[in-house]
Formats: structure tokens, sequence, C-alpha cells
């Protein structure tokens, strides 16, 4: 989706918003200990934040560690050089926010863990170990190695060779520049050995790269437009840089955070100009340009940034206030629709305008309509847009938000049976449901309440009404279930009458006169224990401690010579 990106530099007054706060420590906690020196920083983004200054020191607000480095919108920082042992650790996070001073945040500690060993070996950064054509003038540099404090660098012509640079220890940073440029068209043999407290890396071997011909490098070049550390830049601004003599062209990088280029990777331009990306509202963009010629590249060039103008938001204004103009989204995740009929779907938040897109493939997509109410042609994957239109004094400024949602079709559930399952004084209801929908189970009320699952458990012996409905309004069926809970040789019922004809309930022998069963249990509808009765006995008389019982559905459970259970359902009636 290409957003409507308008430059805005006047804001709407009246904004209701609250104050910002300061990120939660995500890692470590604050005091933690025992942390690794070469631990990753990591914080809560805050909503409204344009950026993030970090510093680390061995006091609260102190920087002597790590001094107060831009990260961008990240919200982790991992120091370049590690941290110290065993020490209590400080960090300050600042907030960047575009239209007002930077808010310094109260300093959080941890204390690292003491180093136990020595660091192993490191790498080179640059030259690249087996790098050719390597410009003359060109440092070193290498990789931090976790829990070295230190660097012993030796620089030959020859392997273990020292002509060029002898031990030469190094701390902070990770580079080393010769007094004079490397000789030329030569194999380079560079070895660096980390070490700490306990020690120094072993097994370290040297690097080699070959130098190229003797040539000028040009110099670096500087932004021009936007300049340098500028805010409020238009969306729409290209860039423009100074042309350095001598440069064949330049490489360009940009990114949203100093630490990658997320945004263009080694460009290469032939002009000292382009025609820029899209441009996002209140953010910070960091740019390296790198001239180059057949010398090879300028050596060392900074990073430098620049803002653009403030927009739809989030963001926090002069004032403190949270500022959002883009509206919120409140929209399903999938609609469904009856299969044989048309739908129309609303919008569901309030806004200056709606589109309704339907999505072809990920990187294709229609609109279809433009008004609050929209007739959905079918199943499929579609993507609801909101926004509102904000004047300023510059023009106009669309803020849109918006969801992907899911069609599906619908139809009426069709009841295929049910299953009745007996326990003692209850039973279970298990619903068998055929059709294309998304279905919900309700007893005895059409209103409700309905469940997801088609089983109802642990029922009070009855006859019952299933209802069935689907979840899209497609339509509603319903069954009567009416238990059989008839048991060979176990009577459907009895009638405690004193009349002398089934005046006692008591299993009835087979013909075989072999008796299974080995005891009975009687219960009412609830599981309550009524009676126990002995097979061979008369039988039970329909009371309770001597009182007559009412005409009701009592269960038994039988016991078998087995040990095997036979449930079942009578009636006692009057």
């Amino acid at each position: 989706m290409l957003k409507k990106l308008l430059l805005f530099t006047s804001l709407v007054s009246g904004l209701a918003g609250f104050a910002q706060e300061c990120p939660e420590p995500a890692f470590p906690l604050p005091g933690s200990t025992g942390v690794p020196v070469d631990v990753t920083i990591s914080w809560e983004d805050v909503v409204g934040v344009t950026g993030y200054l970090i510093g680390v020191g061995s006091s609260p607000g102190a920087t002597d560690i790590v001094n107060t480095t831009s990260v961008g919108s990240a919200t982790s920082f991992t120091p370049p050089f590690g941290l110290p042992e065993n020490t209590e650790v400080h960090v300050t996070l600042s907030l960047f926010l575009l239209n007002q001073p930077n808010i310094t945040c109260p300093s959080f500690s941890f204390t690292t863990a003491p180093v136990t060993s020595a660091p192993g070996c490191t790498d080179l950064a640059s030259p690249a170990d087996g790098a050719t054509n390597v410009p003359v003038s060109s440092g070193i540099r290498w990789n931090y190695s976790p829990t070295a404090v230190e660097y012993v660098v030796s620089i030959g012509t020859s392997p273990g060779g020292t002509d060029i640079a002898n031990n030469i220890v190094i701390s902070n940073p990770l580079e080393y520049n010769p007094p004079a440029d490397l000789p030329p068209e030569t194999d380079i043999y560079v070895r660096i050995i980390p070490r700490n407290s306990i020690g120094s890396a072993t097994g370290c071997t040297d690097a080699v790269f070959t130098t190229g011909p003797l040539a000028t490098l040009p110099g670096c070049s500087g932004l021009i437009n936007p300049a340098d550390n500028s805010l409020n830049n238009p969306l729409s601004t290209g860039l423009q840089w100074t042309s350095v003599p001598g440069a064949d062209g330049y490489r360009v990088f940009i990114g949203t955070s100093p630490f990658e280029n997320d945004i263009l990777e080694g460009g290469v331009f032939t002009t000292n100009s382009t025609n820029i990306f899209q441009l996002e509202p209140n953010t910070v963009y960091y740019i390296r340009i790198v001239p180059f010629n057949d010398a090879g590249e300028a050596q060392n060039c900074p990073q430098q940034s620049f803002a653009t103008t403030l927009g739809c938001g989030p963001y926090f204004d002069a004032g403190g206030n949270l500022v959002d103009f883009n509206p919120e989204v409140s929209f399903p995740d999938s609609v469904g629709i009856c299969e044989s009929d048309s739908f129309i779907v609303s919008a569901t938040d309030a806004a200056d305008g709606y589109r309704w897109y339907a999505i072809d493939s990920p990187t294709q997509e229609r609109l279809l309509a433009e008004t609050a109410d929209f007739l959905i042609p079918g199943q499929g994957e579609y993507r609801y847009e909101v926004y509102n239109t904000v004047s300023g004094a510059s023009g106009s400024l669309e803020c849109s938000n918006s969801k992907i949602f899911t069609v599906v079709t619908s139809e009426a559930p069709t009841i295929e049976g049910t299953e009745v399952s007996l326990g003692v004084g209850v039973i279970t209801i298990t619903v068998d449901v055929s059709g294309g929908g998304d279905y919900e189970f309700a007893l005895n009320d059409i209103a409700g309440p309905y469940q997801d699952s088609n089983r109802f458990n642990n029922l009070p012996v009855d006859t019952y009404r299933v209802y069935v409905r689907d979840k899209n309004g497609c339509g509603t069926a319903e069954t009567l279930v009416q238990p059989d809970l008839t048991l060979e040789g176990f009577p459907k019922f009895f009638t405690p009458n004193g009349d002398g004809v089934n005046d006692l309930w008591q299993f009835i022998l087979p013909e075989s006169g072999i008796n299974p069963i080995r005891s009975i249990y009687i219960f009412d509808r609830f599981g309550n224990l009524l009676a126990q009765l002995d097979p061979s006995s008369p039988g039970w008389d329909g009371t309770l401690n001597g009182r007559p019982l009412p005409a009701s559905d009592y269960w038994f459970r039988a016991i078998n010579n087995s040990n095997s259970e036979v449930r079942g359902h009578f009636s006692l009636k009057r």
C-alpha cells in the first residue's frame, strides 16, 4: 500500500494527550548481578518517541564507559567494546523528540560478572582477510572479542612480521592506523591478540591482505540537503551532497538506525544527488556517503543524519502530550457471509473516509469501494482502511490505519443425529452436525446461552431440546432428545402402591436362572445414593428411611460377577 504523505507543518490545537514516560528496562533488570560483560542492553519501547540515546558509566549519569550514543528507534544496544568486569554499571537513556529538548531518564544499574577466562581470538573487520587491491592509506579495524580489554597488534610484510607495527597495545577503539602508508602491491600480514586480566588469547593466526598500486583516494563528502542534524525536513525532499574532486562515484548508505542500513545498502551514484525514497514522518535517517575512484573508497567517512517533519504521529508535542491523528481500527479478523445471500458490512470506526480493497496476491490489491458500507462480493481476503484528513498551514495530511480481514462463507446447520451417554444419575448429549458454517450450541432456549462445544456433560436425566445456530446468522436447527435408558433384565418402571403388582423394583433373573449381578446401587437424578440392593433380596420399595419417595426417574448402577458396571434408568410411578 502506498500512503499519501504530504508536508505538514502546523498542529491542530486542543489535542488530548498524556505526558510521556521513560522506558522500562527489559534486560538486564535493575539490580541484576552476574551480568556478562558482552551483554546487549534492551528496554521497552515508548509510543511517540522518535529515538533513543544511551550513555553508560560507572556512576549515575556518567558516560565514561560509553559516551552518549544515538541508537535511532532501536530498543537495544550492545556496547561495542564490552563492559568492565565485576563493576556496577549505570545506564542512562534519553528520549529524542523532534520538537522539544531531549528528555533524560533516571539511570538504572546492574553489576557485571567477574571474568574467569582469557578471551578468544578476533577477526579483521577491515580490510577483510584475503582482500586485494586495498588502498595503501587504509587503517586496520577488527571485531570485539568478548571479555577482552586490550589488543596486541603486529603488522608486517611477511608471516609473523613486525616491520610495520611491533606489538602495539590498543584499548579502544578497535582500530590502528599505521603512521605511514602501507607499501603498495604487497602482502600485508596482521596478527591481533586479545587479552584481559586472566591472560591472552592463544592460537591466533595471521590475517593477510594485498595492497593496490600507489594512487590518490578521494576525500569524504558531506550532506548539503538536508543538512546534517537538521529537523523538520519535508517528506518529499531529495538528497544532495558535496561533490568530491577525483571521485568517480559515491556509495550511499541509509538507515533508520545508526547500526544498520535498512533503507539502502551501498547504492552507487555517479552524481552528487538523488531523488529520495518515500520518507516517513517523525523519523530520523542516518546517512553515510563514501566517494570512490580507481584507487579505492574514501576512508573513515562519518555518518550524518536528518529528521523529517512531524506527521500523523504518534509523537509528543511541545507540551508533552501524545499526538496521534491516525484513526483507531476495531474491525474483526474475519467476517462470515451466508452462502446464498449478499452481505453488506459496515465500518466500525469513526473517521473522515473509508476504503475497501480486495487482496489478489501478497503484492497486488484492488480498490472496491470508498464508502462506510461495503457489499462483500464473496469469500477471500480484503483490507479495510480508514483515514482522517488533517489540515495545516502548508496543506493537508492524510492519516490512515487499516486492517486485513478474511471473508468466509457459512450455511445453516443440519443436525445428523445425537448420542446420549449414561452416567450415574446424569447423561451426556453429543450433537452430530454437518454444514459449512461456524456453529454453536444451546439447550432448551433458542436465545441461549450458547457454547462452542457440541457436547453437554453431566445433565440431569430429562428430555432436552437442542439448538444449533450458525455464528454468522445463516440459520438455526433444533431437535428433541429423549433418552432411551432401558437395559435388559432391569424393569423400566415399578408402582409401589400396595396392590401386589410391581410393588418392588429388582433385577429379573434371565431364563438360565444364573444371577450375573452381585450388587445394585440406586440413585436419584442428582446422583444421591438412595439404596443398595442384594440381587437375591425382594427389591426396593421406593422409600428412603421409611419415607416414600415421589414419582420420578431414578438411576441404578449394577456390579456384575466380572466386576463390570451396568448403568441404567427406571421410573417410579404412583
